[in-house]
């Protein structure tokens, strides 16, 4: 079984703490329950592991002046926008456990990172959105009259003992004028979008909790239950 966690809104870096002290507890207890953090951030740019300093379009400095965060982060992919209006989730999943109840051998990361996908398209099902996977492009995709556009971006970091962290961001209704101080996830010939301006009516993160539980129970074959009582987090 799964349980979500709604924590609300929360500074980027209490949240990775606390991704890591409850990736060290299913490290020395690995039957631990698996959670899945979800949130907002206040604006931050993150870079992953294979994030490049030139697709941050604003110094550092200047960005601070304006109340961005820039962190760099031990997570797969470019880099990318958090934001409120934004929903974050991250599983803290025991892979091995979950991949063996599902009749395999060991955790598959690439497995792992389509389930996510997945997950983010049945959710979006629920809005009337089509989403779709994009050939040699991790996340998740929309049409639009010019194009792909890019509505969820996904970058997870998986341990040597099959323990998941970080993993997606999904553009609720966030200010999207804050996707223009970076290239998304690195990639300057397609844009980005909302479900807001998928479905042109009010949404805000909370109205996809449900949703995106319920699609993981489905995709990840498990009892998936949500826990709206935010939790206290020491920033």
């Amino acid at each position: 079984m799964i349980t979500g966690l709604w924590i609300g809104q929360i500074e980027y870096d209490a949240a990775w703490d606390l991704q890591k002290d409850m990736v060290a507890a299913k490290v020395d207890t690995p039957d631990l329950p698996d959670e899945i953090l979800l949130l907002e951030h206040p604006p931050t740019y993150t870079l992953g592991r294979s994030g490049k300093l030139d697709h941050l379009l604003l110094g550092e400095e200047e960005l601070d002046a304006l109340g961005f965060t820039v962190r760099w982060v031990d997570r797969g992919g470019d880099i990318t926008y958090h934001g409120p209006g934004q929903l974050v989730g991250y599983p803290i999943l025991n892979l091995q456990r979950l991949f063996e109840l599902q009749g395999f051998d060991k955790p598959d990361f690439h497995r792992y990172l389509r389930n996510l996908e997945e997950v983010i398209i049945v959710a979006l099902a629920a809005f009337g959105i089509v989403g779709w996977r994009y050939d040699g492009y991790t996340g998740v995709w929309v049409d639009r009259p010019d194009g792909p556009r890019k509505i969820a971006a996904i970058g997870v970091r998986v341990n040597a003992k099959g323990i998941s962290s970080h993993g997606f961001a999904l553009n609720v209704n966030p200010d999207m004028s804050h996707f223009g101080h970076i290239v998304p996830c690195g990639i300057s010939e397609h844009g980005v979008v909302s479900m807001v301006e998928m479905v042109a009516r009010p949404l805000t993160p909370t109205d996809l909790l449900l949703p995106i539980v319920n699609a993981f129970a489905q995709v990840f074959q498990t009892e998936v239950t949500l826990n709206e009582q935010q939790i206290t987090v020491n920033e």
